[in-house]
């Protein structure tokens, strides 16, 4: 198995030495380096893309800002010189943070944990191609196939459920199951008057909503982002009508 892979830094150095370093590893296959995020955009897209390796501060876009624009990422590494984005970049869900100037043995760390995460998806999918259809949404809880198991999750335990490209995790306060799923249909059937979609990546519980600041708000001890689309809902629960 092969990480089909993308460099996008706008510095050439770092593009080269990051280069240098997939050459070296057998099961990363380079599709692409680019300059600038938008000039990946199009790759991305048409999802010949496993992984990225993402510079922060770019002249264009900054890495953080441009991966919140994209509905269906691929895993993301960031590569950056600046350490004080790492809180925000794990907000975000990427897989891991290398600071510049990182070496092989890190670079090996990371992509090796890269892997895993794929050959686990791609695992999953093979061997429960239907459970995508077989999570169900009841009256008061949720029942979930993963793991080979059947979980049963009252919506009252639900705190908030996050979206990774064709996977969801739902996390209550002292659990975390991943299974296949669309968040979008999830938003769609969860009872409204309990769950609110935040992002693009978030459904959270109301009820669980602990703070609001900026643009992030607080829930489960845990920050996470509130999209632009998303924004007047969330300030109508706060009674900040615009």
């Amino acid at each position: 198995m092969k990480l089909r892979c993308a460099i996008i830094d706008d510095e050439y150095l770092a593009r080269q030495y990051i280069r240098d370093y997939i050459h070296k590893i057998p099961f990363l296959e380079l599709k692409g380096d680019f300059n600038s995020p938008m000039k990946a955009m199009e790759l991305i897209k048409s999802n010949q893309l496993d992984l990225i390796f993402l510079d922060i501060q770019m002249p264009d876009i900054s890495g953080l800002d441009f991966l919140k624009i994209l509905d269906n990422p691929p895993m993301v590494i960031f590569a950056t010189a600046h350490k004080e984005f790492a809180i925000e970049g794990y907000v975000l869900n990427v897989t891991d943070y290398l600071l510049k100037p990182f070496s092989f043995e890190r670079f090996f760390q990371a992509v090796n944990k890269a892997l895993e995460c794929h050959t686990a998806k791609t695992k999953s999918i093979q061997e429960n191609p239907t459970e995508k259809d077989q999570t169900q949404l009841l009256d008061q809880h949720i029942i979930i196939r993963a793991d080979r198991k059947l979980y049963k999750l009252n919506y009252e335990d639900l705190v908030y459920i996050e979206g990774q490209k064709a996977y969801v995790s739902f996390h209550t306060y002292d659990q975390r199951i991943t299974a296949l799923a669309a968040i979008k249909d999830l938003e769609k059937k969860l009872p409204q008057d309990q769950f609110i979609r935040i992002h693009k990546s978030y459904i959270v519980s109301v009820r669980k909503i602990l703070s609001m600041e900026g643009n992030m708000i607080e829930i489960k001890g845990k920050k996470l982002p509130v999209g632009k689309s998303y924004r007047s809902l969330v300030d109508a629960l706060f009674g900040q009508h615009k």
